[in-house]
């Protein structure tokens, strides 16, 4: 089938199956496929709204096409913890705080990520600060599995098939247009872990996104949104706003609002999550293990790092988690993991 021949389909409000996704994806990714008619196809799918059987289709095809970094002995219990960006907050660099925290616990994080776009400080520009290269091939990705028990896969590295897209993603994202490739990221994980933990920009998309990953059969996982009181919204679960929930795998059943009293946890301004540049960002990470952030951060921190420990199940409810969390955050454990992670790359 040729592209404008779904582009058409999409056009005149047609859902594609998984299947002509998966086709969809493979023209995408070819050469032989004119720039002009990949953005037609984008356009139309972008303007009609992707449903979860097309983004499981496409995500699904990309995961196949993805290079494998080999770190299959950690999928079982491994889990990404990330969000879309998208949501023009600038809040500090919560998920990477959770990925060091979830390793201080013992839980694999097997963490596939990019370069911020939207912001000024994105988990890999953080994590590059901190001592992490994120060029690092995949030997080293499995020695930092096993004395750190996380690692960072740089989503360039992994996708090859993206370079025919790129240019058409610039000269779309140029005139505003949103695709499906603004959310593909987190649904692309080369190692594919088997747990996600995942906030999205938009609470319009949660259900959406919730389904795609439960399509794909991830063994369990949350996919959250933050609403604010200002109508902004967040790609985190948060205490300073009601948090979309939906659960896909194991989790499935979970379909809810949260807000910060159900766990115990006061509610904060959104002014407590602001970040900045990497330096302000640097400052913020060591205050917050020092106990001297604002509650409101440590204790969104807290809530996701909870909420993952939940989704592995090393915790029985998100509340038992956000109680160990603190522990670690407070105790010396992140910090402790911060401080290997520099040793082992420095020595490598």
């Amino acid at each position: 089938m040729e592209l404008n021949e779904l582009t058409s389909l999409v056009s005149q409000g047609s859902d594609l199956s998984a299947e002509q996704a998966a086709t969809s994806a493979d023209l995408l990714a070819s050469a032989d496929v004119p720039s002009g008619v990949k953005a037609e196809f984008l356009t139309s799918l972008a303007q009609k709204g992707e449903v979860a059987s097309e983004v499981a289709g496409i995500a699904g095809r990309f995961r196949e096409l993805a290079r494998n970094p080999g770190l299959e002995k950690w999928q079982a219990d491994g889990i990404d913890v990330c969000g879309t960006g998208g949501d023009k907050i600038g809040s500090f660099n919560i998920s990477t705080t959770v990925v060091f925290a979830l390793a201080a616990a013992g839980v694999p994080v097997l963490k596939h990520g990019n370069k911020s776009i939207t912001s000024k400080c994105g988990s890999a520009n953080l994590l590059e600060a901190l001592g992490v290269n994120l060029m690092a091939d995949d030997a080293t990705l499995a020695k930092s599995m096993e004395a750190l028990g996380f690692c960072f896969m740089f989503a360039p590295a992994f996708h090859p098939a993206f370079k025919e897209i790129m240019p058409v993603r610039q000269e779309l994202a140029a005139k505003g247009q949103r695709t499906v490739f603004n959310i593909l990221g987190p649904l692309i994980n080369p190692a594919r872990p088997a747990h996600q933990l995942l906030g999205v920009f938009s609470a319009d998309v949660v259900d959406m996104l919730a389904s795609t990953l439960h399509a794909l059969d991830l063994k369990a996982g949350l996919v959250a949104h933050t609403s604010l009181a200002d109508g902004r919204g967040m790609d985190e679960m948060s205490v300073v706003g009601t948090n979309r929930v939906r659960g896909f795998g194991a989790l499935d059943t979970v379909d809810a609002s949260w807000n910060a009293g159900e766990f115990g946890l006061p509610e904060a301004d959104v002014s407590d999550l602001l970040g900045g540049e990497l330096e302000d960002n640097l400052k913020i990470l060591d205050e917050l293990l020092a106990g001297k952030a604002p509650a409101g951060l440590e204790n969104t921190v807290c809530l996701n790092v909870g909420a993952a420990l939940h989704v592995v199940g090393r915790a029985e409810s998100i509340e038992a988690g956000i109680q160990e969390a603190r522990d670690l955050l407070l105790g010396g454990a992140v910090k402790a993991k911060l401080s290997d992670t520099k040793d082992f790359y420095t020595a490598l």
